[in-house]
């Protein structure tokens, strides 16, 4: 059996230790919640600091050309765009995570009815993240298509085979679970029927090496505040493969995303490749945030870059899940996360029947930062970047502390807040 010695001893020996200098993290706080929020990079303050007090305070709107604001979607993207497995220009960040699905979903809609106008089918999980399935089930109506959803990973091959669907919509990893899809496998199957592939990318992007074009993904999107560190409310991302950039508008088809913007012409004409994937203004002060966050991930590639993170974030969540079994399995908890590497993100969630949000918000009140997720999920976030060894070890110290003693059953415990 693992050690606390033994973890402080892996710390000691770990390559990637010192990445962990790059934020900001509260004295005796353990956090475990990268997954939904990632830790404040100590750079972003001054940064964002100089946007507003130099950049916007003194160059006022000169800064679109003096300080390159106007790049910055394309900038940043190009950067995330080392972390995903695409390549420059076809990246770019703009918006959130809900209106960049819309604009890539809707584009795909459109390729497909032009492709085979038979297909009226958006095909996904009864278990993808809430969100995707709202704005799913938005288009799908507006369009007249149909939201069809599998209650498990293993029925999609069917559903693909029925010939109906126009697109295959999946998050890479689970939000609850963390488990993994094959991204190349059913983007593979899916175009083997006909059916386009639009990935999800919220909680891979900056957690494990992702590989759009390799794969032969059609869209994706993904979120900038989790494994990314944008800062809460982060601007996210959106890609279109270069044979799908241009077919057709995406359906906001704002002033950023035309051709000329500054033209000011009464028509619009969509800008060349990704770029009509822009709409408005972009929030400058979060893109400056975002790209400090983006800049504590690529802080790793001299360190073997996503590849060595991934198998950082493996130890971790192996650990995590045998002390768990080993120290308090007796107690009720289940391990929903696979055990198997190849199907594992870079959380590890556990199941139980009674009293799971209550044990969440004892294990806060300690100072062991991770979250709930309904109906009965406790949820662990392993950031390798910042997360130690022996911040493993003492979390599931805690948690057994917690279970064996009863105190999550305290009444102070039972209060919901609005977010959990």
């Amino acid at each position: 059996m693992t050690t606390r010695q033994d973890c402080l001893a892996l710390d000691a020996s770990d390559p990637l230790a010192r990445l962990r200098e790059q934020f900001t993290l509260p004295e005796g706080k353990i956090y475990l919640d990268g997954n939904s929020l990632g830790a404040l990079p100590r750079a972003t303050p001054q940064r964002v600091a100089q946007v507003v007090e130099q950049e916007w305070g003194e160059q006022l709107i000169e800064s679109w050309n003096t300080a390159g604001w106007i790049d910055l979607p394309q900038r940043i993207g190009d950067k995330i765009a080392r972390l995903v497995g695409t390549d420059a220009g076809e990246l770019v960040v703009a918006d959130s995570t809900s209106v960049n699905l819309f604009k890539v979903l809707s584009a795909a809609l459109t390729i497909a009815k032009a492709d085979a106008p038979a297909r009226r089918v958006i095909l996904s999980e009864r278990g993808n993240f809430p969100t995707d399935l709202y704005i799913a089930e938005g288009l799908a109506k507006e369009r007249g298509c149909e939201l069809v959803l599998t209650a498990s990973p293993d029925e999609i091959g069917s559903h693909l085979a029925s010939s109906r669907v126009a697109v295959m919509m999946l998050t890479q990893v689970d939000y609850k679970s963390g488990r993994v899809h094959d991204m190349a496998a059913l983007t593979r199957m899916a175009h083997d029927h006909g059916t386009l592939a639009l990935w999800d990318l919220a909680h891979s992007a900056g957690a494990l090496p992702v590989a759009l074009e390799a794969a032969g993904a059609d869209f994706a999107v993904g979120c900038g505040y989790k494994y990314l560190n944008g800062g809460p409310g982060a601007p996210a991302f959106v890609w279109a493969h270069p044979r799908h950039a241009e077919r057709f508008w995406q359906p906001l088809s704002g002033w950023m995303g035309h051709a000329a913007p500054f033209d000011f012409t009464p028509s619009y004409r969509p800008a060349a490749g990704i770029a009509r994937y822009l709409c408005g203004t972009p929030a400058l002060l979060s893109m400056a945030a975002l790209e400090c966050g983006v800049d504590s991930v690529l802080a790793a590639e001299p360190l073997g870059g996503m590849a060595a993170l991934r198998r950082k974030s493996l130890a971790l969540t192996d650990l995590f899940i045998t002390l768990v079994e080993a120290r308090c399995g007796d107690q009720g908890l289940t391990v929903i996360t696979p055990h198997e590497h190849a199907l594992r993100g870079s959380q590890v969630a556990l199941a139980r029947e009674e009293g799971a949000y209550r044990i969440v918000q004892a294990l806060i009140a300690r100072g062991v930062v991770g979250d709930f997720r309904a109906p009965e999920v406790l949820r662990f976030g392993f950031t390798p970047l910042y997360t130690r060894f022996i911040d493993v070890w003492d979390a599931v110290e805690h948690l057994r502390q917690v279970l064996d003693s009863g105190e999550w059953r305290e009444p102070r415990f039972n209060r919901k807040a609005a977010v959990t």
